[in-house]
């Protein structure tokens, strides 16, 4: 490794270019959801739908684009169905689980 390497030269980590299919953002949001954080959350749903395309996912969701943005910027606080219809149209569906002891 060159000891020439400046922080301006890394580039920053970009989750959404990982997230290329309905696995990958399954996985993606599991491991948000063990967070217990609503924010968090809100927050990884609108990171999977730019990764998707804002405009499709709001297409599918029913939503108005504007109001996903508003919807799933990190502190906003979405409603179930909000939150239920954007997993909708990115393919995935919340499931419950027990909790282990």
């Amino acid at each position: 490794m060159s000891e020439n390497i400046r922080i301006a030269d890394l580039s920053e980590f970009d989750i959404t270019e990982h997230l290329e299919d309905d696995q990958a953002i399954a996985e993606y949001l599991s491991i948000v959801l063990e967070e217990n954080d609503p924010a968090a959350l809100a927050q990884a749903l609108g990171t999977a739908a730019r990764a998707r395309g804002m405009t499709e996912i709001a297409k599918a969701s029913g939503i108005a684009r504007e109001a996903l943005y508003k919807a799933l910027r990190p502190d906003a606080q979405p409603r179930f169905e909000t939150i239920n219809r954007v997993c909708h149209a990115l393919g995935v569906k919340l499931v419950a689980r027990p909790i282990k002891t």
